[in-house]
């Protein structure tokens, strides 16, 4: 299908069976679909577009919900996306993702797809759906810079482009590098994600300064994973599975307990707030809380129903660090629960119906 191929919306209301609040099927079509990662945008900074995936065509391809008619748009039609490197321009002008072995946008008011520059010789998606993997990728706040990381052989290299000259530097390589993130009040500051033994690191726009953040307890076999920065802070969100999540101040080295429950991917809204995450191993479905607090009140938002596939998850410790673990955890059945621009709406994936559908919630007003 051309670029901007309209769908009639597919939005309908449907009431959580555990709070009784009100929730927006948000698409509905028979195939699989889901919002961008936890911590990338699903909205622009206006609220105007709801960006997701959907495999309606038979391969993923990228879509928003335009608003308020609620109107679906294609905005890709490739068939080698990257399903996960969605990110959309905080400004909304482009959505940028890789495909191929190159780095991509669409303009989406011209709908013409833009090569923002080549990323080698060979595919960019890597065999499997999970951690280094997935390709995720970050767009500066400013919509100036966008970090892209690459397998090449036996390594990564993690690129930083400049998307209003196309100039593209690596800035790193080393053995694993996945999910990187621009910090959201410092353009020239990103975080990104090691191996399980050395997980967070942070480092520089131009190269320097890189270095790990945390020193985990090796001997209680830590499983320090997603992680996301907190707004207004220097301090990196992150989830200490299972026992809860802790902030860690990249500064300093100290660190506080948000929560200390299963809160399996926990996410911020812009003002640093609150704070949303989705749970498994019980699913209690989706909580939040202040992240500005140590070990506040819980309050329960609404079950997901989701089947959060994945078996690696059951345990109390990191699996690594037992030997090689085939994890078979296809993204598109966790709900990786994200705000809206304003924080009122949370939204969230899930496959309940089977085929993984996108789902809005309104959080409640205090």
């Amino acid at each position: 299908m051309p670029l901007g191929s309209t769908y009639p919306s597919e939005s309908h209301m449907v009431r959580d069976s555990r709070t009784g609040v009100a929730i927006r099927q948000v698409t509905s079509f028979s195939a699989i679909h889901h919002h961008p990662f936890y911590y990338i945008p699903a909205y622009d900074d206006s609220g105007e577009r709801l960006f997701f995936v959907s495999h309606r065509t038979g391969l993923p391809q990228l879509y928003f919900e335009d608003r308020p008619g609620g109107a679906i748009v294609q905005i890709s039609d490739r068939p080698d996306l990257n399903e996960w490197s969605c990110h959309p321009a905080w400004n909304g002008r482009h959505a940028y993702y890789t495909a191929g072995n190159a780095a991509w946008r669409v303009d989406l008011e011209a709908m013409r797809e833009e090569q923002v520059a080549t990323l080698g010789e060979t595919p960019i998606r890597q065999p499997g759906m999970v951690g280094a993997s997935m390709g995720t990728t970050s767009l500066s706040t400013d919509n100036r810079w966008w970090c892209v990381y690459v397998k090449v052989e036996n390594k990564f290299r993690l690129h930083v482009i400049d998307v209003q000259t196309g100039e593209d530097t690596v800035i790193l390589e080393r053995a694993t590098i996945a999910h990187p993130q621009f910090h959201p009040d410092d353009a020239s500051l990103l975080r990104y994600a090691g191996p399980h033994e050395e997980r967070i690191w942070t480092i520089r726009r131009d190269g320097s300064e890189n270095r790990l953040v945390y020193h985990r307890d090796a001997a209680r076999k830590e499983w320090i994973v997603h992680e996301t920065w907190l707004t207004g802070t220097r301090e990196i969100v992150t989830t200490n599975w299972p026992h809860g999540v802790m902030a860690i101040n990249i500064d300093s080295g100290d660190v506080r307990w948000i929560v200390r429950t299963n809160a399996w991917h926990p996410m911020v809204n812009r003002a640093g707030t609150q704070l949303v995450a989705d749970t498994t191993n019980p699913d209690v479905g989706l909580i939040l809380c202040d992240p500005r607090q140590e070990c506040g009140p819980i309050e329960s938002l609404c079950a997901s129903n989701a089947s959060n596939v994945g078996d690696h998850w059951r345990n109390d410790h990191c699996p690594y660090d037992d030997g090689p673990v085939e994890a078979y955890a296809p993204q598109h059945t966790h709900p990786h629960p994200n705000f809206s621009p304003e924080g009122r709406r949370v939204i969230f994936t899930s496959d309940q119906q089977g085929f993984a559908q996108v789902y809005e919630v309104e959080v409640p007003v205090k």
